[in-house]
C-alpha cells in the first residue's frame, strides 16, 4: 500500500489532467488514473502519483484499484459512451468501483456529470428541476450514476453538471463547419470553458461543498445561429447555415447557485469570447 493521498482523480484525460496539475501546484497530494500505460510517465512528470486503472470487469487490477482509492477525496471523471450501449457498460464499471470504495477511506466524492440529464423544458433550468431524462433518453445512465453515489451514507457526494465542454483542442466551430440547414438556430448554447471547469472543481474541494448539486455553465447564452458561424469563421472554416423554424426546443442552464454558493466568478463568462 502506498501512502494515503489528499485526492484521487479517476480519469486524467482532457479535464482530469489539468485539474490534477492545478491541485498538485496548490500543494495537494494527488493520485491520478489512466487506462493508457504510455500516459503513466506523463502523470509522474507532473507530480501526480500514476495508476493504471481499468474498470472493465475482465481487466480490473483489484490491488491497484484499492491502492488508488487510498484517499480522502475521489474525483470521478470518466465520461460515459452513452450512444453505443445506452450507458450499461458505464454503470457496470461504476458499480465495480463503488464496491471497491466500500473498503476504502474515501469520505467525499466529486462527480463530473452533465447537463444532458435535463430535458428540453423551453425555459431556464435550475438544480431544483425534477423534469429529468427518462429511461429512453441518452442522459438517463448519467442520472442513474449520480444517484448511485448520492444515495450512499459512506461518503458525501457533490455532483457538478457541466454544460458542453470547450477550450484548448475542443474548438466548437470544427464540428459545425460547412453544415447546411441545421435545425435549432434559435436555441441558446450552454457551454463552459475548460479553465472554468478546473477552477470550479478546485473551489468545491477547497470550500468543502459536499452533498450538493451544481450546474456549471458560462453566464451568457448566445443563440446557435450566432455562435456557430462566429466559431467556424474564427478557424477560417465555412460557417453553417440554419433553418428558419416556427418552434425551437431548448433549455437554458442557470449557473446562479454555483456563483452564489462557492462563490465563483467565471473566467470565460461569454462563449462568444472563447475563440
Amino acid at each position: 500500500m502506498s501512502e494515503k493521498a489528499d485526492i484521487s482523480i479517476l480519469g486524467c484525460g482532457w479535464l482530469g489532467l489539468p485539474l490534477a496539475e492545478t491541485l498538485v501546484n496548490s500543494g495537494k497530494r494527488v493520485k491520478g488514473s489512466t487506462t493508457s500505460p504510455a500516459k503513466l510517465e506523463i502523470l509522474e512528470q507532473k507530480g501526480i502519483q500514476p495508476y493504471l486503472v481499468n474498470l472493465q470487469p475482465e481487466a480490473v487490477d483489484e490491488m491497484a484499484l484499492a491502492d488508488f482509492l487510498e484517499a480522502d477525496v475521489l474525483v470521478l471523471n470518466i465520461p460515459p459512451k452513452l450512444r453505443s450501449d445506452g450507458g450499461s457498460n458505464y454503470l457496470e464499471q461504476l458499480n465495480l468501483l463503488l464496491k471497491a470504495m466500500l473498503d476504502s477511506p474515501v469520505k467525499k466524492v466529486l462527480f463530473a456529470s452533465s447537463t444532458s440529464v435535463y430535458n428540453d423544458l423551453n425555459r431556464i433550468v435550475t438544480e431544483e428541476d425534477t423534469a429529468l431524462t427518462k429511461e429512453s433518453d441518452p442522459g438517463y445512465a448519467l442520472l442513474r450514476a449520480e444517484k448511485l453515489f448520492m444515495d450512499r451514507e459512506e461518503w458525501l457526494t457533490t455532483i457538478v453538471r457541466f454544460a458542453g465542454l470547450v477550450g484548448e483542442d475542443r474548438r466548437p466551430g470544427r464540428f459545425m463547419a460547412g453544415k447546411k440547414d441545421v435545425p435549432g438556430g434559435d436555441a441558446p448554447v450552454n457551454l463552459i470553458h475548460r479553465e472554468d471547469c478546473v477552477l470550479i472543481l478546485k473551489r468545491i474541494i477547497e470550500q468543502e461543498k459536499w452533498g450538493e448539486i451544481y450546474n456549471a455553465c458560462s453566464d451568457v447564452h448566445p443563440m446557435r445561429k450566432d455562435f456557430y458561424p462566429a466559431a467556424t469563421m474564427a478557424l477560417d472554416l465555412e460557417p453553417p447555415t440554419f433553418l428558419e423554424m416556427a418552434e425551437t426546443n431548448f433549455k437554458l442552464i442557470s449557473n446562479q447557485k454555483l456563483k452564489d454558493d462557492l462563490p465563483y466568478v467565471f473566467q470565460y463568462p461569454d462563449p462568444m469570447h472563447f475563440f
